[in-house]
């Protein structure tokens, strides 16, 4: 008698799993890893638990790429970088911003492609909302707290850590240095952003821990998605 063996896919390693370290990440150098949709790849930023924990990533979809039906366990952020994105609920083009709260499902997908910076597992609660946010309309930003800055909103809730905006720095604005309590995750998203430690081109990722510090400026101006609190 032969006895089938089966082999279980190997468990994804975690990636810039300890949150009290300091994380810069150029994405535009990292390659593209496949993910159980043969249609759709990834580059993990962050993953602590494999599948089952909390991820952020960077997602393509190729042309007509789909994702089955999934749920949200602990919510799911996405912010859409470029073409565009699409569920049962409705089509995302870049520049939405879309927030799906615990126990939300959907069947992802995109006829044209795109490209995506996503949050997974990072938002528990059950009194969260589902946010779609158009953050290209001018109408929706406000000025910052210094000369050269315009903030974009995009979610904060009383009772929870997390503050997420998009933040547009003119050419040479300067910020005064402060403390990211409940440490600061920023992704460039044009330009590039600058602090004392180094220089960040479009498609950096930089995570800074608790009680972390810095005096961030723009010489040539940048646009950046900024989350700050929950670390």
């Amino acid at each position: 008698m032969h006895t089938l063996k089966t082999t279980r896919p190997p468990a994804l390693a975690d990636v810039n799993a300890d949150t009290s370290q300091r994380v810069v990440v150029e994405t535009s150098s990292m390659p593209w890893e496949s993910s159980p949709s043969g249609t759709v790849s990834r580059k993990p930023l962050y993953r602590e638990g494999g599948e089952s924990g909390p991820v952020t990533s960077l997602v393509r979809y190729a042309p007509g790429g789909a994702f089955p039906e999934h749920a949200h366990p602990e919510g799911e952020e996405i912010l859409v970088l470029d073409g565009i994105f699409s569920d049962e609920h409705g089509d995302y083009p870049a520049g939405t911003f879309l927030m799906n709260p615990h126990g939300s499902r959907h069947s992802p997908r995109s006829q044209t492609g795109c490209t995506l910076f996503v949050r997974l597992r990072q938002y528990p609660g059950l009194d969260r909302p589902r946010l779609v946010e158009d953050t290209i309309a001018r109408d929706s930003w406000r000025p910052g707290l210094v000369d050269g800055l315009e903030v974009r909103p995009l979610y904060s809730q009383d009772g929870y850590p997390q503050s997420v905006a998009l933040v547009r720095w003119a050419p040479g604005t300067h910020f005064q240095r402060h403390t990211h309590w409940g440490g600061e995750e920023i992704l460039v998203l044009e330009g590039e952003f600058a602090d004392e430690h180094g220089r960040y081109p479009k498609g950096t990722w930089i995570r800074s821990p608790h009680m972390s510090q810095h005096t961030p400026f723009s010489d040539a101006g940048c646009l950046i998605y900024v989350r700050v609190g929950g670390l």
